[in-house]
């Protein structure tokens, strides 16, 4: 199986119940649409074991962008034996933990990634009108910045469905759940990632403590949470599990 998952700022906890609740194996796949870092305690702890799944494919957000130009600003300004503590203080929940190795594959992160039948950005792709253009030739700062690709006005046409974070959800649905655009004419709980034009998948971990993600070979959303009552109950009754 494969899935989806973004801004999970931290929550090293909340990611393993996650994956243990999918039951997340040597034979699945696991995309990571940025922003894995800051704002819960254990940004560095989660970075280094995502990194070490072979099966997960990762991209950056614009928390992970933030800390690269950070990066790269204090490198052009002292040797690397200088930097690293300083890199090290950017994370004050765990940052000890850093090291270069794992400095060196945030550097290396691409900004999107195209699946099979999806394109998985951070915050937004560029549109001429509302007809998806490639990433490709976008900025970085589009990709990881963008605010507008949220609106739920903003329904691109063309291309592959666009699966993104970056937004809490419930700043557009007042829900902290996953949320499906079908295309026109196709089915609004159908199975089939190319029956939608985006996907919207950040829960906002951080202030709902639901986590959330996207299995892409049924377009099914699942969730943990640190809470219970209201957010949960709203989750199972407004989405299919």
């Amino acid at each position: 199986m494969d899935y989806c998952i973004s801004d999970i700022h931290g929550e090293y906890a909340l990611f393993c119940e996650l994956m243990d609740k999918i039951a997340f194996g040597a034979g699945d796949r696991l995309y990571v649409l940025g922003d894995m870092t800051d704002k819960g305690p254990e940004s560095v702890r989660l970075a280094k074991l995502i990194f070490s799944m072979p099966n997960a494919t990762v991209i950056a957000g614009n928390h992970e962008y933030d800390f690269l130009k950070y990066f790269h600003a204090k490198l052009a300004e002292g040797g690397e034996e200088d930097v690293l503590p300083l890199l090290r203080a950017y994370f004050p929940g765990d940052g000890a933990l850093l090291d270069w190795e794992t400095v060196e594959i945030f550097d290396s992160l691409p900004y999107f990634v195209r699946g099979d039948g999806f394109i998985g950005v951070h915050a937004g792709v560029p549109l001429d009108g509302s007809r998806l253009l490639p990433p490709e030739g976008a900025a970085k700062e589009q990709l990881v910045y963008d605010r507008r690709f949220k609106e739920p006005s903003v329904i691109p046409t063309g291309g592959d469905c666009v699966i993104f974070g970056h937004t809490p959800v419930r700043y557009v649905s007042g829900l902290d759940s996953v949320l499906y655009y079908p295309r026109a004419g196709c089915d609004p709980y159908g199975t089939d990632v190319r029956g939608y034009a985006k996907i919207h998948i950040d829960t906002g971990v951080t202030l709902s403590g639901v986590l959330g993600c996207v299995r892409l070979s049924d377009c099914r959303s699942i969730y943990v949470s640190r809470k219970h009552g209201t957010a949960g109950q709203r989750i199972l009754q407004t989405f299919r599990e």
